[in-house]
C-alpha cells in the first residue's frame, strides 16, 4: 500500500498548481480566482523511485455563509484524518494569516508529520520573508515556486524522508493474495460476493453507495484462497457530495493500492463509461493486475454477434493496454462467477511471473533484428540485452546505447511482442531503457 499526502491550506496559495507539478500533469483547473478547487483530486506521483498518491483539497476557510466551503472543510478534515504525510502550503506574498494560524492549530492536534511549503517564493527578497512562516511551530519550513518548480525538490525529500517505510517495500510478502473489487456504485459488487461465498455476508440494495467502507472477507473454496475485497463504488468526483463518501472513495483509493488482482465490474445495461474508464487508469497506474466483470448480462437483450460486440467495443476504449480478460456476468443467477474467480488467480500467477533471462533475451532480441528501432538524429540504436526486472508487477529493462532516443510508438511494439510471445494476460507491464 502507498503512503498518502494530502495537499492543505487556506484558498489560493497554489495548491493546485503544486499538485499538477507533483504528478506531472495538468490534471487540476488552475485560476487566480479563490475557491476553484472544490472536487478533491487524486493522483500518483513518484519521487526517488518511492511511489505514493497526492490529494490536492479545496481551500480551508471559517466563519462563511458558503455551502461548497462548508462541504470543503469537512472533505479537508478528512483528508488530514486519512492522510500518511500533511503538505501545508502556504503563500509568502500574505505572510501568515489567521486562517493559517486555525490551519497549523488543526495539524498540531492531528498528531500527523507535517511538511510546511511556502509557495510563491520567486526572488531573493520573498526568500528572506518566508522565514516569517517558523512562527507556525511547525518546525522546518520549505521556501518553493510551484510555478517554476524551484526549491520542490528538497521539498520533495523532506515529504518522502517522513513517509511509512513499511509501505513503500516493493518486497511486501503477503499470506493471501488480495483481491478487490471495484467499479461504480450499483454495479452489483456486494451481489457478486454474496454470490461466491453463498451467503448474504454484504448489504445489498438499490441504493447507489451502500457500501461505505472497505470490507475483506477471506475466500477458500474449490481449490483457491484468497482476501476478497468489497469496496465502496467510486463515482465521479463531483457527485461525491458528503464527508462519508468522501471518506469511502479514499478507502476504496488504498484498496486498490493494497490489492495483487482488481475486478473492475462494469454495468452492462450502462456499458463502459468515464468514471470506469478513470478506475481503470488508477488500476494500471498502480500496476495491478486486472480483469473485467461485465454484470447484469442476464439484462441484455441477446443479438446475435452481440457478445463479441460488445467486447471489441470494451477493447477499443482501453487501447493501448487491451490485454485485459473481459467475462459477462451475472451476480444474481451467478452466470460465471467462478470463471471470475479463476480467471482472477489466473492474471495472479501472471503478475507474479519470472520469465528466464535466457529466453527473455531469445525472443525479444529476435524480434529486435527482426525490426530495430528507427534511427534518430543519423544516429542508430542498438539494443544489447533485457532482463526482468526483481519487482512485484513485470518490469524490464533493455540495454542500449542510446536509451534517450527510444521513443513511446517503439516501446509498445517490444511490449506487444512481449505479450505474443508469454502470458501477461490482464497485467500492466513497464519498460525501461537504460544505458548499456
Amino acid at each position: 500500500m502507498a503512503n498518502i499526502v494530502a495537499i492543505v491550506g487556506r484558498p489560493n496559495v497554489g495548491k493546485s498548481t503544486l499538485f499538477n507539478r507533483i504528478i506531472e500533469s495538468r490534471k487540476a483547473i488552475i485560476d487566480e480566482t479563490a475557491g476553484v478547487t472544490r472536487d478533491r483530486h487524486y493522483g500518483k506521483a513518484q519521487w526517488n523511485g518511492i511511489d505514493f498518491s497526492i490529494i490536492d483539497t479545496g481551500g480551508y476557510v471559517t466563519n462563511s455563509d458558503d455551502i461548497f466551503e462548508a462541504e470543503i472543510r469537512k472533505q479537508v478534515m478528512l483528508a488530514i484524518d486519512e492522510a500518511d504525510v500533511i503538505l501545508f502550503l502556504t503563500d509568502v506574498k500574505n505572510g501568515v494569516t489567521d486562517l493559517d494560524d486555525g490551519v497549523a492549530n488543526i495539524l498540531r492536534r492531528s498528531k500527523k508529520p507535517v511538511v510546511v511549503g511556502v509557495n510563491k517564493v520567486d526572488n531573493p527578497e520573498r526568500g528572506y520573508m518566508a522565514s516569517e512562516f517558523y512562527a507556525l511551530g511547525l518546525g522546518e519550513i520549505y521556501p518553493i515556486s510551484a510555478v517554476s518548480g524551484s526549491g520542490t525538490g528538497d521539498l520533495m525529500d523532506a515529504i518522502v524522508e517522513k513517509f511509512n517505510k513499511d509501505k513503500n517495500s516493493d518486497d511486501i510478502t503477503r499470506e493471501l493474495p488480495n483481491i478487490a473489487v471495484v467499479g461504480r456504485p450499483n454495479a452489483g459488487k456486494s451481489s457478486f460476493i454474496n454470490a461466491l461465498l453463498d451467503e448474504e455476508r454484504n448489504i445489498v440494495t438499490d441504493i447507489a453507495g451502500t457500501t461505505r467502507d472497505s470490507v475483506n472477507t477471506v475466500y477458500n473454496k474449490f481449490g483457491h484462497e484468497f482476501n476478497l475485497i468489497d469496496t465502496a463504488g467510486l463515482r465521479k468526483k463531483g457527485k461525491v457530495e458528503d464527508n462519508l463518501e468522501f471518506y469511502s472513495v479514499m478507502r476504496a483509493i488504498r484498496s486498490i493500492e493494497d490489492a495483487d488482482v482488481c475486478l473492475l465490474m462494469i454495468d452492462a445495461t450502462r456499458g463502459l463509461e468515464t468514471q470506469d474508464m478513470n478506475i481503470f487508469s488508477l488500476i494500471v497506474s498502480n500496476r495491478k493486475g486486472v480483469v473485467i466483470l461485465v454484470n447484469k448480462w442476464d439484462l441484455v437483450e441477446k443479438e446475435k454477434n452481440i457478445t463479441n460486440e460488445y467486447e471489441e467495443a470494451i477493447r477499443a476504449k482501453l487501447a493501448p493496454f487491451n490485454d485485459v480478460p473481459i467475462i459477462f456476468i451475472s451476480a444474481l443467477t451467478k452466470q460465471r462467477v467462478f470463471k471470475a474467480v479463476e480467471t482472477a488467480m489466473h492474471v495472479y500467477e501472471n503478475r507474479s511471473r519470472r520469465i528466464p533471462t535466457n529466453q527473455l533475451n531469445q525472443v525479444m532480441l529476435e524480434a529486435i533484428d527482426a525490426y530495430p528501432p528507427p534511427s534518430l538524429k543519423g544516429k542508430y540504436i542498438k539494443i544489447k540485452y533485457v532482463t526482468q526486472l526483481p519487482t512485484q508487477s513485470p518490469q524490464f529493462a533493455f540495454f542500449c546505447n542510446l536509451p534517450q532516443y527510444v521513443r513511446d510508438p517503439y516501446r509498445r511494439y517490444l511490449e506487444n511482442k512481449m505479450r505474443a510471445q508469454f502470458d501477461l494476460c490482464g497485467v500492466p507491464i513497464q519498460i525501461y531503457f537504460r544505458q548499456k
